[in-house]
């Protein structure tokens, strides 16, 4: 049958398919054969990263995509995102009016893939270890606003926060609260390599070569007890060096599925194609593209450098040269799909203009041109980011008041020399941990950020973050999140540049792709299963 485009509505929240995949009895393997899943994400254990997969440090969307398979949450964001739902819990909730106390109590019958039961003091051990290790990866600041955590009885949990934080519901669906069993887990010490123990849905066998991932087969878990329930009884995680090889496995039928990151390349010739045995999907998607900046770096050190950045580049030409239909320009640190998104960038420096760029840098007193080396990722967010790059090179050297260079470099060494200091500039990407705007505004500007920058706003940190955990109606907490924007664009700590869409393609045969991924890209591979043709 022909490739179909189904094309999913942007409402955070309510997230509906209008259309669901279809399924095709000629392509893909038979129904019982377990469903390979292409991605560019790779997995590597290094000196500087010896635990990926440990959930006391994990924290890229690639690891967390391995976890939310096989380590338990409390709670789960729903397929269709909304509110957090009860997962290893049986009911969680909080039990005070001000915010601060939230109590849950678990499903009964739990048990770790081994055998171990997962009680309350399997939770305690779980969240206190991810606090003390207190890990570089700066996942461990999900969990900042916890005071204690309380043990009553086998079943039951209650979490003591230090103040209000509305947001705390999603902080513990995600894979830093995984509950893991402490006979497996030291308490104050990283599990290194990929083995994995955990409640969920699937375990997982790991098949590593040289430190790398090169296959991760999930295995239907028979124990599992939680909100989620699995179409398929195994499924495999094929790693790719690149968009383009994973694509030349799909043609061939040697994988079922193929998630990010696709090219834009790839995802317009599929748009196009009616003649193939694909079904492209199409989602909203919460992902962002920005600038990072050491601030405490010679080079960037004058706010005015960063100003003028943020003045001479030209947002709507670099995505519409790169990315096309796929991405928009990006305005704020919070998509404008996200309740208190402003355009405070825009407001603030308008269209592109080197005039007003020149003034500010002629005011702070900087010589011009400003020499700067902005680092990139070869590997990590696709193949057209050494693109984008050379586009934005070109802009601000078009402008005349910089002399820019570019880099790039595998995760495995970007990473560890930015939480380092070691760029002065640096590309990163942001997947939310769960879609509110607190989540792109606190791990970059709060203390124990995950970028480690030195960047010290006191407003941001010690009101207006907590101002804006105090409001359950997130609508109400806009003021709060707006000046925190502005703040941002005025200091330019980061600069933002684009959000994008998001995209799974699927052979003919593979049911459940509208629900592959959520808006925050999680991949859900439970959702996947094999059909017949229509």
């Amino acid at each position: 049958m022909n490739r179909k485009t189904l094309v999913l509505p942007a409402v955070v929240g309510l997230l509906t398919p209008v259309l669901a995949a279809c399924g095709g009895s000629d392509s893909g393997g038979k129904s019982g054969d377990a469903i390979v899943v292409g991605t560019t994400d790779r997995f590597t254990a290094s000196n500087d990263a010896p635990a990926p997969v440990d959930p006391a440090y994990a924290y890229d969307v690639g690891s967390w995509n391995i976890l939310r398979q096989t380590v338990q949450t409390l709670m789960v964001q729903p397929r269709g995102d909304g509110e957090p739902e009860p997962e290893a819990a049986e009911s969680c909730g909080f039990t005070d009016t001000g915010n601060e106390r939230y109590a849950c109590k678990l499903r009964s019958g739990l048990k770790f893939s081994n055998g171990d039961p997962v009680n309350a003091a399997a939770v305690k051990f779980s969240i206190d270890r991810a606090l003390s290790i207190k890990a570089d990866s700066g996942v461990f600041a999900l969990l900042s606003t916890i005071d204690t955590v309380e043990t009553q009885g086998d079943n039951e949990v209650v979490f003591h926060l230090k103040t209000a934080d509305a947001t705390f519901p999603f902080k513990l669906s995600t894979p830093v609260a995984g509950i893991v069993d402490p006979k497996d887990y030291e308490k104050n010490k990283l599990r290194d390599g990929f083995q994995i123990d955990g409640s969920g849905p699937y375990t997982m066998q790991a098949e590593v070569q040289n430190n790398e991932l090169v296959k991760a087969t999930f295995t239907k878990n028979p124990d599992y007890k939680g909100l989620l329930t699995p179409k398929n009884d195994k499924v495999v995680l094929e790693p790719f060096k690149d968009a383009d090889s994973m694509g030349t496995a799909l043609d061939k039928g040697d994988i079922d599925v193929m998630t990010r990151q696709m090219s834009p390349e790839q995802i317009r010739k599929l748009q196009n194609d009616t003649t193939g045995k694909v079904n492209l999907v199409e989602m909203p998607g919460l992902e962002i593209r920005y600038l990072g900046f050491n601030t405490d770096a010679s080079s960037v050190k004058s706010k005015a450098v960063r100003q003028a950045m943020a003045q001479v580049v030209d947002r709507s030409a670099l995505v519409s040269k790169v990315y096309g239909s796929e991405a928009q320009a990006l305005y704020s640190l919070v998509p404008a799909t996200i309740t208190g998104h402003t355009n405070a960038f825009f407001n603030k420096y308008s269209d592109p203009n080197v005039a007003k760029a020149r003034t500010l840098l002629n005011k702070a007193n900087i010589t011009t041109p400003v020499k700067l080396t902005l680092h990139y990722t070869t590997d990590h967010y696709g193949s057209a980011t050494a693109q984008e790059f050379g586009v934005l090179k070109q802009q601000l050297n078009a402008s005349g008041l910089f002399d820019v260079s570019i880099q790039g470099a595998t995760w495995d060494k970007f990473r560890p020399a930015e939480k380092k200091g070691q760029y002065d500039v640096y590309g990163m990407g942001w997947f939310p941990d769960f879609p509110d705007a607190d989540n792109y505004l606190a791990p970059f500007l709060d203390k124990d950020n995950t970028l480690g920058s030195p960047y010290d706003n006191t407003e941001i940190r010690n009101t207006l973050i907590p101002q804006s955990r105090r409001e359950a109606d997130r609508l109400t907490a806009s003021k709060s999140l707006s000046d925190i924007q502005d703040i941002v664009a005025d200091d330019v700590p980061i600069l933002p540049l684009w959000q994008g869409k998001q995209y799974v393609a699927t052979r003919d045969d593979i049911t459940g792709s509208e629900y592959a991924m959520n808006s925050s890209s999680t991949l859900q591979l439970w959702e996947l299963g094999r059909g017949v043709s229509d």
